[in-house]
């Protein structure tokens, strides 16, 4: 299927037969696919409105009863307008409960700069007790889901509309991160949806002669601080790929990992700047400095540069 709004709905009607707990509201969006679920479950399914910091305060107050609350709408709506309710109302009162958000990056594109979200995951890092994902497969979702979604922690899973199509061989685990491929020469951190235009990357720079260390974050918080060392340690050579925020991303946390280490050499790439453009999410790849050929360049730049 790998289609992640899809796996999110069969997701709830798996998880709310086996858990009478679960409650899952919406902010005006995803009514079709979830329509199985509000016919099974009415009493636990509830669509609030365009009223996303409302949609928080509902969902804390049900935490609060002992049941567990699923909040999902459009990225930057449920996360970067309604963050202090959930600074306020959750972490403040030392609730938990789930919040999944479409739309992230700039899947939403054609509805304009509104629509993009790249600081959502910085600002939920910061809140205790927080698990912060960005799963970029069905089946990663609905792992990660059944792992953390009755934790008491505060989640939050960041949903893709362009998902990779890789099949793990490993187990998908919260806070580990997943060896994609390994090699000597070049480490590539690739988060979440950056996974496919890492892969591509990956394979043309094998056809030059280079092996790739490639790994795979899927969990940003608590972030597997032991894998990125191991391999920055084999390559000291590294690119990060992450369609989040220059500012307080997944580099940030790689640089804070190896502060202390042996030299090695960096080179992020992210969204350093707001994107005003419109197109779908390959052209704004490019306009963010993101699709594979950015990647092949600034991994060529590593490669030649001779270490003094």
């Amino acid at each position: 299927m790998n289609n992640l709004r899809q796996a999110f709905a069969d997701k709830m009607i798996e998880v709310g037969e086996a858990d009478p707990n679960l409650v899952v509201m919406v902010g005006d969006i995803s009514h079709g696919i979830l329509k199985p679920f509000a016919a099974k479950f009415p009493s636990r399914y509830f669509n609030i409105g365009i009223c996303e910091p409302s949609i928080v305060g509902i969902a804390a107050g049900i935490a609060a009863t002992g049941l567990i609350p699923v909040a999902h709408t459009i990225a930057p709506f449920l996360i970067e307008r309604s963050f202090e309710q959930i600074k306020l109302d959750f972490a403040y009162q030392q609730l938990g409960g789930n919040f999944i958000t479409v739309g992230g990056a700039f899947d939403y594109a054609q509805l304009g700069c509104s629509h993009h979200c790249y600081s959502d995951v910085s600002l939920m890092c910061q809140l205790d007790n927080s698990i912060v994902t960005s799963p970029a497969s069905d089946h990663e979702f609905s792992v990660l889901f059944s792992q953390v979604y009755n934790r008491g922690t505060i989640n939050y899973f960041k949903l893709t509309e362009n998902p990779h199509d890789f099949t793990f061989s490993n187990p998908i685990e919260i806070g580990k991160a997943v060896q994609i491929k390994e090699g000597t020469d070049i480490s590539i951190i690739a988060v979440g949806p950056q996974l496919k235009q890492a892969l591509v990357a990956s394979k043309q720079l094998e056809s030059s002669g280079y092996t790739v260390d490639l790994i795979y974050i899927h969990t940003i918080k608590p972030f597997d601080t032991q894998s990125v060392v191991a391999s920055i340690a084999k390559t000291k050579k590294v690119i990060v790929c992450e369609e989040l925020s220059a500012h307080s991303g997944v580099f940030d946390l790689v640089l804070r990992c190896w502060a202390s280490q042996d030299k090695a050499q960096f080179k992020q790439l992210a969204i350093h700047k707001m994107i005003h453009d419109y197109g779908n999410y390959e052209e704004l790849c490019q306009v963010a400095g993101l699709a594979p050929e950015h990647i092949i360049s600034a991994a060529n730049k590593l490669l030649s540069t001779v270490e003094n």
